[in-house]
């Protein structure tokens, strides 16, 4: 006997970016989505929305945003291979974000921390230079 297996035509939104595993749980997607930092074909949208195929989606990743195109809908959380497939990212945000990581690579702004943290004599230093 075989089981009846349905395949969804459309998920929560919150739901479809937990299983594509852009956020590690519901809550952290719906208040994503709440907060308006995911837009649904390029507006803001409500957790309970439905995803349909073909959506084009955008997701915060770290400081840059991803661009993508829904490809397959699943309800269920996978491994990240399986999740891969569910989304392909647009070129440009491909691109965008190949750009915008080389700018931080050389940009003085995101330079690696110092190794440890002034000793009393370097925070002296610094008062000083700064009343200066």
């Amino acid at each position: 006997m075989k089981k009846n297996i349905d395949i969804p035509t459309s998920v929560r939104l919150d739901k479809w970016l937990w299983a594509a595993r852009f956020f590690k749980t519901r809550a952290l997607a719906r208040d994503a989505v709440q907060s308006g930092k995911v837009h649904y074909n390029g507006q803001r949208s409500k957790p309970s929305k439905m995803v349909e195929l073909g959506a084009a989606i955008k997701v915060p990743q770290g400081f840059d945003f991803k661009d993508v195109v829904v490809l397959e809908i699943k309800e269920q959380r996978q491994g990240a291979p399986a999740a891969q497939l569910m989304y392909q990212e647009t070129e440009e945000s491909e691109k965008l974000r190949a750009s915008n990581a080389e700018a931080r690579k050389l940009s003085a702004f995101h330079s690696p921390k110092p190794l440890h943290r002034p000793d009393k004599k370097q925070r002296r230093q610094i008062i000083q230079f700064k009343q200066q």
